[in-house]
């Protein structure tokens, strides 16, 4: 027990509890953009990540995604209802904690992800559908991605790819998949055509507020230990969540006036975007990210609403290719000098990681929306995924839970 640092533990354990308060925080931020009729139906699908995936993780998700390699592709089975993780530090991870805070860590990060994919499909979801496609995908999708990056001996890992807080991991999964599902899904009833105006936008404020605040645990906390480094990352992800929310109220300002939903969104997608460079790069660095990152989803956004598709709450256009930039733009920017673990990017000398984070991105980007598209089309096709048009119109709250605001 020697090994344990004291330290390291409080704050790794404080980050962790920053990360899982994430998961109610998106629950307001999308929860404020619908309509009157669905906010408990989106909070309760963002909770629903949250106890689902906390079994999920400690029966089969965390042997899967961090267990011994099997060829590089999975974790193996051996940890199965955490057998074997207990309070000794694993040195491949995290030397200086307990494994079980370590798995709890990433437990947090299991549970986020799922509930980032609510955006793209409230207001038109079977409640059950929603629950057997949380746990089905991050066993199919998150797990094993987590695993090809994050996991010892994961094949992309293994090839160099940097992702420090799970810009691959959590954000272009969630992303890519949110598109897939909402292709599958199609339009809500009225699309275009009905007022769909956010219900509540202090919700979306307070929901905004609170990522921010938790994205200090989501990038700080990924040092795995109170030290410089998680000190690096904190600092960088309030400079690219600033620089983005900044580049958002300019170019909304530009086209029409400076909105308080604007604005938050910006402040995400900065978060998104610096989250796999946040353990590499300098402040500098961080605010040409967040502020490209602004204007990418911006016009993103503007593209999807001129095809027509209801990706609903535009988790592709913020996560899925703010964060993909994020994974390019650390190939761009990393430095050995800020993180000896890492590699050093292009602009200091090493023009071959823009490659791999480019691979690893579209890799990952690929996979994710493949298996999404086929695991949606398969649920719809035994169970449903949509509600009745009568259900729709009288609101998920009403029809799926009994409940109104």
């Amino acid at each position: 027990m020697s090994m344990i640092s004291s330290g390291d533990t409080a704050w790794v354990l404080i980050s962790t509890a920053l990360v899982v308060l994430m998961t109610p925080a998106v629950g307001f931020f999308y929860g404020g953009m619908v309509r009157r009729k669905s906010i408990l139906s989106t909070l309760m699908m963002c909770f629903a990540a949250l106890f689902l995936i906390s079994i999920q993780w400690v029966l089969i998700g965390y042997t899967l995604a961090f267990g011994p390699s099997q060829g590089g592709l999975i974790g193996g089975l051996s940890w199965l209802g955490l057998n074997g993780v207990g309070q000794l530090p694993n040195p491949a991870y995290a030397a200086t904690i307990p494994a079980l805070c370590f798995m709890m860590f990433q437990a947090a990060f299991a549970i986020i992800t799922p509930s980032l994919i609510v955006g793209a499909i409230v207001e038109r979801i079977k409640f059950a559908a929603f629950l057997i496609f949380t746990v089905l995908w991050s066993t199919l999708v998150y797990d094993p991605v987590a695993h090809w990056v994050w996991g010892v001996g994961g094949w992309l890992r293994t090839m160099g790819a940097l992702d420090f807080a799970g810009g691959t991991v959590v954000h272009i999964t969630a992303g890519f998949s949110a598109l897939a599902i909402a292709l599958v899904l199609g339009k809500r009833i009225g699309y275009g055509k009905d007022n769909m105006e956010p219900s509540n936008i202090p919700f979306v404020f307070l929901g905004a507020i609170l990522l921010w605040f938790g994205w200090f645990g989501f990038n700080g906390g990924s040092a795995l230990a109170a030290n410089g480094l998680a000190v690096q990352a904190f600092v960088v992800t309030n400079t690219s969540g600033a620089a983005a929310a900044i580049v958002w109220m300019i170019l909304s300002w530009l086209h029409r006036r400076p909105s308080v939903l604007g604005v938050a969104t910006g402040a995400v997608v900065g978060l998104a975007a610096i989250t796999p460079a946040s353990g590499f790069v300098s402040p500098m660095s961080a605010i040409l990210i967040g502020g490209v990152a602004a204007a990418i989803s911006y016009y993103i956004i503007l593209f999807r609403m001129k095809l027509r598709i209801d990706e609903s709450l535009d988790v592709f256009a913020c996560h899925g290719m703010g964060s993909f930039w994020g994974i390019i733009a650390t190939g761009l920017f990393a430095s050995l000098a800020i993180n000896p673990a890492g590699a050093n990017g292009f602009f200091h000398g090493n023009p071959g990681l823009v490659l791999i984070q480019l691979f690893a991105a579209v890799v990952v980007a690929a996979f994710s929306f493949v298996v999404t598209y086929v695991l949606a089309t398969l649920i719809d096709l035994l169970v449903g995924l949509r509600v009745t048009a009568n259900e729709e119109l009288v609101g998920l709250d009403i029809s799926q839970h009994a409940e109104t605001v």
